[in-house]
Order: C-alpha cells, then sequence, then structure tokens
C-alpha cells in the first residue's frame, strides 16, 4: 500500500525563523496550561466514561451509566433511548453528548425537540453537564461550532433546511423520535438527510402500531443495518409481536436499542395515593344537566356529547360552545338552546370548583389541576383568586418564553397551576406533589403524560392524585367502568400503547366517543363501555404473563 506523505515546507520554513529570531513564541505558562488540559481531557482506551468525574453535582443512577457506556463503546454512537416515561432519557443523552466532547470528538451538534421542550433542553444541557447548548433565534447560527437547540418544524422550514443539510454535524439528536415513525413524511426524510457522525433517538414508544416502525427507526441510524423494506416485511411480516418472537430480529434491533423498564432498574419509586373524589351537581346543575341531555338528545353528533362534558367541567365552557353553535345557525333547535343558555347563566358556582376549595382549605401545598377547556382555566383561576387562592394558567398557546415563565411562577411563587392539555406535555414539575384531574380526558394515554409531570425520577415525595367525576352524569360511566377497571390510576401505564395496537385501537377517545354517539339509552352506553374495559382488561393480563414468561426465560 502506497502512503503519500506531502512536505509542510510552510511550517517547517515559519519555524526555523522563529528559532533564529528567538520568537515570537507562545507563553510558556499558556503552553502548560494548554499540555495539562489535554493531558486530563484524554481518554488512553475507548472504554468506560470520563464525563461522571467531571459532573461531581449529579447523582447518575446505574442504568443511565449502563446505557451511555453502551452507546459509546457497542454502538459507536448511534443508538435508539428508549426508556419508558420517568427513567431519564435526557440524562442519558446529555452523559453521551459530554463524553463525546470531553473526548474532543463531538463540537458541532443539532438537537430536535418539540418546540415546547427547546428551552428546558438548553437549560439542562448547560446547568446538569455544562454544555454551552443555545436555541435557534432570529440570528441564524446553523454553520457555526456549537450545540444548537431547536425544534424539528422549525429546522426543516426554508431557508434554515437548505443551510441544515449543508453541515456536516458531528452529533445529531432527535427526541420524541417516534413521530418520525411513518418513512413517507417530510419530517422523516429530512432527518434521514441529515449528514451525521453520531445520532441518537429518544422515545418511550419505539414500536407504536407496525413493526415497520422500527425498521425506520433504525434505518435513520444505520441504513441497510435491516435490509431494504421490502426485504424486512418478507422476512419479519408487520406484526409488532415479532420483535419479541424473533429471536433473530430481537437480537438485531438490542444492537442498536437500549431499554431500560421501571421495574428493572432497582429505584424506590414514591407511591401514588389516588383518590377518586365524587362530586354531587347541586339540585340546580343536576336538572341543567337533565335538560341539556334531552334537548341534544335530538342530534346525534360530536356537539351533542361536547356540550354535556363541557357542562360537567363549567357552566362558562358549555355557554360558549352553546353561543357559537347558535350564531353560526349550525341548529334546528336555536330557542331550545337560547332558553338553555338563560338558565345556566343562573346556575351557582359550579360543584367541582367548591371542592377544589374545599381540598385545598389549610394546605399550603402546590397543586396542579388539569382541564380540558380554556373558559374552566379562565373560570377557576377567577374562583380560586376570590378565596385567596393564588394561581397561574398554562396551555398551548403560550410562547415558549410564557411557558417558562409560568413554571416559574408555580415553582417560586403561586399555589396552582392551572393547565389545559398541554401541561401535560414537557414539563417537569417534580416540585409539587399533589395532582387535580378536574376533567378526566377519554384518552388513557394522555393521563399517564399528566401523571408523568410529577411522578417521575426526582420526585422525593409520595405523589397525591385526585381524580373529580360527578354523579349521575357520563363522566361516573367513564370513571367506573374504563379507568378503574384497568387500574390506570394505581399502575404505571408503560406498554398500553402497544396492547391498544394490538387491538386495533387507534383512538380510545374516539372509540367512547362512538359508544355515546351510537346508544339509545345511558343503560346501552354502559353496557358498550363495559365491553371496552374488559377487552382491554383481558389483553392486559395476556401481556403481564408474556412479560413475566420473557423475565423467566432470560433469567
Amino acid at each position: 500500500m502506497n502512503i503519500q506523505i506531502n512536505r509542510d515546507q510552510r511550517f517547517i520554513d515559519e519555524l526555523d525563523n522563529k528559532l533564529e529570531n528567538e520568537g515570537p513564541f507562545c507563553s510558556w505558562e499558556l503552553f502548560k496550561m494548554s499540555y495539562h488540559s489535554s493531558v486530563a481531557t484524554m481518554t488512553e482506551e475507548f472504554k468506560g466514561l470520563t464525563a461522571p468525574s467531571r459532573l461531581p453535582h449529579i447523582t447518575f443512577l446505574q442504568h443511565q451509566l449502563d446505557c451511555a457506556k453502551q452507546v459509546i463503546e457497542e454502538m459507536n454512537g448511534r443508538g435508539i433511548l428508549a426508556d419508558e416515561v420517568g427513567l431519564g432519557k435526557t440524562i442519558e443523552a446529555g452523559l453521551v453528548l459530554k463524553e463525546y466532547m470531553i473526548r474532543g470528538l463531538v463540537k458541532k451538534a443539532l438537537i430536535l425537540v418539540p418546540a415546547s421542550l427547546v428551552n428546558q433542553w438548553v437549560n439542562e444541557l448547560r446547568q446538569k453537564f455544562y454544555i454551552p447548548a443555545i436555541s435557534q433565534g432570529k440570528r441564524p447560527v446553523w454553520d457555526q461550532n456549537n450545540v444548537v437547540v431547536t425544534s424539528l418544524d422549525t429546522a426543516k422550514r426554508p431557508p434554515h433546511r437548505e443551510t441544515i443539510l449543508e453541515q456536516d454535524y458531528d452529533f445529531v439528536l432527535i427526541d420524541e423520535a417516534h413521530k418520525l415513525k411513518n418513512h413517507k413524511t417530510k419530517n422523516y426524510e429530512f432527518v434521514r438527510s441529515l449528514r451525521k457522525k453520531y445520532c441518537l433517538l429518544l422515545t418511550a414508544t419505539p414500536v407504536q402500531n407496525k413493526l415497520t416502525d422500527i425498521f425506520n427507526l433504525v434505518s435513520i441510524l444505520k441504513p441497510g443495518y435491516l435490509g431494504n423494506y421490502d426485504e424486512f416485511t418478507k422476512q419479519f411480516g408487520r406484526d409488532r409481536k415479532n420483535l419479541f418472537n424473533d429471536t433473530h430480529l430481537k437480537q438485531l434491533v438490542q444492537k442498536v436499542m437500549v431499554r431500560n423498564r421501571r421495574g428493572d432498574t432497582g429505584i424506590d419509586w414514591t407511591k401514588r395515593n389516588v383518590e377518586t373524589v365524587w362530586i354531587n351537581f347541586s339540585d340546580e346543575e343536576q336538572q341543567a344537566y337533565n335538560e341539556l341531555v334531552e334537548i341534544v338528545d335530538e342530534t346525534s353528533n360530536f356537539s351533542s356529547i361536547t356540550f354535556t362534558r363541557e357542562l360537567c367541567s363549567s357552566r362558562e365552557a358549555c355557554y360558549l360552545s352553546l353561543k357559537k353553535l347558535v350564531n353560526q345557525g349550525n341548529t334546528k333547535n336555536t330557542e331550545a338552546y337560547e332558553a338553555f343558555m338563560k338558565r345556566i347563566e343562573q346556575l351557582p358556582h359550579h360543584a367541582k370548583a367548591d371542592k377544589v376549595v374545599e381540598l385545598m382549605k389549610d394546605k399550603d401545598e402546590k397543586f396542579i389541576i388539569f382541564t380540558e377547556y380554556r373558559a374552566t382555566q379562565f373560570y377557576l383561576q377567577w374562583y380560586l383568586q376570590q378565596h385567596g387562592i393564588s394561581s397561574v394558567p398554562f396551555r398551548g398557546g403560550f410562547k415558549r418564553g410564557k411557558k417558562d415563565w409560568m413554571r416559574q411562577l408555580f415553582e417560586n411563587h403561586a399555589q396552582v397551576l392551572i393547565a389545559t392539555e398541554a401541561g401535560g406535555e414537557g414539563i417537569n414539575l417534580q416540585f409539587c406533589n399533589n395532582m387535580i384531574n378536574y376533567d378526566l380526558p377519554w384518552n388513557p394515554m394522555r393521563l399517564e403524560q399528566r401523571i408523568g409531570r410529577i411522578h417521575r425520577f426526582g420526585q422525593e415525595e409520595d405523589v397525591n392524585i385526585y381524580n373529580f367525576a360527578i354523579k349521575n352524569t357520563m363522566e361516573e360511566h367513564v370513571l367506573n367502568l374504563l379507568y378503574e377497571k384497568i387500574q390506570l390510576f394505581e399502575r404505571v401505564i408503560g406498554n398500553l400503547d402497544a396492547i391498544l395496537a394490538d387491538l386495533e385501537i387507534q383512538d380510545v377517545e374516539h372509540e367512547i366517543q362512538t359508544i355515546f354517539q351510537e346508544s339509545a339509552t345511558e343503560g346501552e352506553a354502559r353496557i358498550k363501555l363495559e365491553n371496552l374495559s374488559s377487552v382491554i382488561s383481558y389483553a392486559q393480563q395476556q401481556q403481564s404473563e408474556e412479560d413475566w414468561n420473557d423475565t423467566r426465560e432470560s433469567s
């Protein structure tokens, strides 16, 4: 083999000139500092981690250290971090990035996360790992050697897209990577096109519906590792269960994916204390609810269910929806709805709101309250203020900076954070250990997202969860027949999403809506809900048995 060596005559001439003229040379002190710095950061062999010793303020868990070592030593910096919710995927990813930066292997990095998490990622990297991360602002910084955190939506749009795709990145990270499961989307195409040396994909649900989900994610990391699409589906099929049943495929995936489960970490998790708070409407409220049921029975559509759900939340939420319906002229029952609107104007304060005040009375503790409706959020904030309880709102319409501000106000000043569903994603609130599900979502996965804001690694107190439901309404049926039967409150959902996928249930909320829409009576709706919860409960039992058998075989 011929190796061509080029003589750098210019450097030799400059060195000779400085030696003859005795300088100018760099400062001896600066040279020694540079030398000692290089020695301190030098890794004699590419095994083990040097970063933890330089981050003494962080107490890493063993599974986090093992994960980082596996990614660096065995996966060459390209892997899927698929730990269950709350186990610290961000910590693992930050540790990997820090390790590569210490070793001088990463200078230019791109971190793509949901827009609501950009600031959180920047702060975590700066404060915990001393990584000088920046968020993409109005001034482009794509062509500089730095660690940039931005959203995928921002990065893929012109003119950013063109500049980013021209860069050579040492390190690329994508959070919530399960959103890239469809290889036909522009997001997937964009991420595949990134020029990257190391790459991490973070997701708690690497396989959601089809086996090809994992094929698409692995193809971002290592194109061709699992063959092409046609070969893969021909050999392994599309059933997600084959990932666990096919030994060869399981071994292939284990070489590019790390997945830790809560039960395997040895962490002593704090308890979930769950209390169902049953509420009775006042006589006036119950009469109004029954009257609304009779009115909406004449129109079998999505709106009819929405109105009754809203009345279970606040008269304000129901009133605004009815007013919008009447103003748009989309109903034949205009007179009935207008009369009903006048009726609910006279209703007393909502029974749920009274229960919130009663629950928090004389308690000097922080609470997060989840509601489904913005109108209810406004009402609750006003009502709590009337009783001397300070609160701040949190919702999806807020810009990133305002969300951060609301979180800080909640941590340092206000007693209550009143959140719509946007509060169920992204923010970590371990400093709070009380949650009120003022309105229960009809999608169980959204419930776990809510609870995951406070019941996660770092929570030092037992978590108290209060689930509000009004008797003699649809809330009672949903709570009794769905949530309590499949024990969502007492357990971490874990792989419930996979169970629903096996049952070909794309959206539990849609299933429940359909049940109420297509049922002639409440009794019929109750029976259908019972059947739905029984199917899910049976599938959970089957899955638990399979997991136990897998554990026994592996041990």
